[in-house]
């Protein structure tokens, strides 16, 4: 296994972190619950193979992650493995609110204490309540206590609200959003540079963009394995993050024992990708993108729509699809859009939309045919 030293606060995590918000689940008196066998043999495959970081949170799985873990891990010495756990920021309205909501999260984990502590998807809105309430104070005087280790957080914005809190405070980590399909998107390749700049090590979510880099259409995946055979479309993805010396845990949520062995075949024999293959994984990228249906660039100056389509959501749906083939995400956000009645079907043809698009696009007949294509799928 792959291990960097966060030289910051001398931890050695395992590159490959346990990420525990998709375990499978299974359907228990009418409720979906974890399927608490198949996922501790996974967990355990992960941990006797060396990955020592345990990420979960407040709310994955319902509350569920956490309890689970409680019991998972109490086969393993505690300072065995890190186990990475988050505040949940939406609930915290009172600075009583973060003593009695980190106190019930030891609870469920059963531990003593917790090695990495997060504010959960920090953005412009809840770093606000950070520094009105003070909280990375309360995180300290935890720390005091020896209930927490290392105080970061996760993020979810844009570059600028990422440079104002990486800089509000002396952070023993951070977590971001990273993969080489979206590396100019929320703190991206600028974040992750400042990072390094700031000596504060990175943990990388999403290096798989939820599944979509492991799940093109044949011809792409065929160009990938032909390039390399044997190696997994996930592993491309991994090796592109684990290329970068800042980046000291990647975190998979992984569903499967299969992907657990995948992951492991990535990671107990790590090699950063090459000079050519970098060159070879852009040439992709560039095909990858050039599979979008249209040019719509999300700029929203179509809207609003007089009647109550979102228009840019469900090109971008309709783009991701030719992109990515995810008809996970396509049925996730049609099923949403059908609920809130903005998918493309409610479109009267009235045409305002096009007298306002920048780019001139046909947006009555693109949508049509977005609607008429990705029924399909769903």
């Amino acid at each position: 296994m792959e291990y960097r030293e966060m030289k910051k606060i001398g931890a050695k995590p395992s590159l490959l972190g346990f990420g525990c918000m998709r375990f499978p689940t299974t359907v228990k008196e009418g409720k979906e619950v974890i399927d608490r066998e198949y996922a501790a043999g996974m967990l355990d495959t992960a941990i006797k193979s060396g990955v020592n970081y345990i990420d979960t949170a407040f709310p994955y799985h319902n509350g569920e992650s956490e309890l689970f873990l409680g019991e998972a891990l109490k086969k393993y010495p505690r300072d065995s493995f890190y186990l990475a756990t988050k505040l949940p920021m939406w609930d915290v309205k009172t600075k009583e609110d973060v003593k009695r909501l980190f106190y019930k999260q030891l609870e469920k984990l059963q531990v003593d204490y917790v090695d990495y502590y997060l504010l959960h998807g920090l953005n412009a809105g809840s770093f606000k309540t950070v520094t009105e309430l003070d909280i990375v104070s309360i995180l300290e005087e935890l720390r005091a206590e020896g209930k927490l280790r290392y105080i970061g957080f996760s993020f979810h914005d844009s570059y600028e609200v990422f440079e104002q809190i990486i800089t509000y405070y002396n952070w023993d980590f951070c977590q971001i959003q990273f993969n080489y399909m979206d590396a100019d998107e929320q703190a991206g390749m600028k974040g992750y540079k400042l990072t390094e700049k700031l000596g504060i090590p990175l943990v990388i979510m999403e290096p798989v963009k939820g599944g979509s880099l492991a799940n093109y259409a044949d011809d792409i995946k065929n160009q990938f394995y032909d390039y390399k055979p044997g190696y997994s479309l996930a592993s491309w993805a991994m090796r592109w993050v684990g290329s970068l010396p800042n980046v000291h845990v990647i975190l998979s949520g992984m569903s499967t024992e299969e992907q657990v062995l995948d992951n492991l075949k990535t990671f107990n024999n790590f090699e950063p990708l090459s000079d050519d293959e970098h060159t070879f994984l852009n040439e992709m990228i560039g095909k990858i993108r050039a599979r979008v249906n249209n040019g719509c660039t999300g700029c929203r100056y179509c809207m609003p729509c007089p009647h109550g389509v979102d228009i840019p959501r469900n090109f971008s749906v309709w783009n991701g699809y030719g992109m990515y083939n995810n008809a996970g995400a396509v049925n996730w956000n049609y099923n949403d859009m059908k609920n809130n009645n903005s998918i493309a079907s409610m479109c009267k043809g009235c045409g305002l939309c096009e007298t306002k698009c920048p780019q001139k696009l046909p947006i009555r007949k693109h949508l049509l045919t977005s609607y008429e294509e990705l029924s399909k799928v769903i």
